[in-house]
């Protein structure tokens, strides 16, 4: 990685005025030479990281290096107390994604940030991912419905982890796989009771 000067220590602790180059020039080397990299913090510190690093980039008019930074979150629906909740997650826990040009200032403000403990890859500078890979990240990011993702077929053999009837064990019988809902037969008092339940709430046998 590359190594922290005395000029460039100087530079931070007084927190220089850097000139900007000209829109066009600017434009040019964003276009040609950013890249979007992968840090890594510790857990439950991403979103202060990021707004840590914009924060850091704006006082030291670097806006022209570290473009954008994203905590990578998707909406999940978790069960509790037999109530399903939309919640959002982070998809990539101690994780935090930036957009930049990597120079010598921009890599120390963002490797310096607290909570920070490294960029993700090897070798002596750090290593751009795909562009399409963030594509698809950010995609995922602006669903406003949390996808179902249903492991469950009929005639599987489950045991109900939430809910009143949590410990029973049953059989399935229909899957909708678009609510995320399935019906299990469940033997009750000597007959066996069809019982409506959210997918999360069953654990396969």
């Amino acid at each position: 990685m590359p190594k922290k000067t005395d000029d460039l220590d100087e530079k931070l602790d007084t927190k220089p005025e850097v000139k900007a180059e000209e829109p066009s020039t600017t434009s040019t080397r964003q276009a040609d030479t950013a890249g979007w990299y992968v840090i890594h913090t510790y857990a439950g510190y991403e979103d202060q990281v990021a707004e840590n690093i914009l924060q850091r980039a704006a006082n030291l008019k670097l806006q022209d290096y570290i473009f954008e930074v994203i905590v990578p979150k998707e909406k999940q629906v978790e069960i509790k107390n037999g109530k399903r909740k939309t919640i959002e997650k982070r998809s990539f826990p101690g994780y935090v994604f930036v957009n930049m040009v990597v120079t010598d200032e921009s890599w120390y403000v963002v490797r310096n940030t607290p909570s920070v403990t490294g960029f993700l890859g090897s070798g002596v500078r750090p290593t751009a991912i795909p562009e399409s890979e963030v594509a698809q990240i950010k995609a995922r990011m602006e669903r406003d419905e949390p996808e179902h993702t249903v492991d469950l077929k009929l005639d599987d053999l489950v045991r109900i982890s939430d809910g009143p009837l949590k410990g029973y064990e049953g059989k399935i019988t229909d899957v909708d796989p678009v609510k995320g809902k399935i019906k299990v037969s469940v033997s009750m008092f000597g007959r066996e009771t069809p019982v409506n339940l959210d997918f999360l709430q069953v654990k396969k046998m």
